[in-house]
């Protein structure tokens, strides 16, 4: 299991684009890939589950993956969070 945090630096949080963002990138993997924030869980393949959350900036998120292909799965998602939001 890979596993790593996150501060958000998104003047909007994780709003719809960049949650769009992370859930196509998380699909891309076999993994199974959770988002958890404020002491809820999500699977971060799902848009909903995502948006549901009303991640601001500011806030601190932790992304833990379990899988045959976790390393590139982290390396995917590590980059789209640098690249949109953290």
């Amino acid at each position: 299991m890979k596993e790593q945090t996150f501060t958000i630096s998104s003047d909007t949080g994780i709003h719809a684009r960049p949650a769009t963002l992370l859930v196509n990138k998380a699909g891309q993997y076999e993994s199974h890939v959770e988002l958890h924030y404020n002491g809820k869980t999500v699977n971060l393949k799902s848009i909903m589950g995502v948006m549901s959350l009303g991640v601001p900036k500011g806030a601190e998120v932790r992304i833990t993956i379990d899988g045959n292909d976790e390393e590139q799965a982290m390396d995917g998602v590590t980059e789209t969070m640098h690249e949109y939001l953290a």
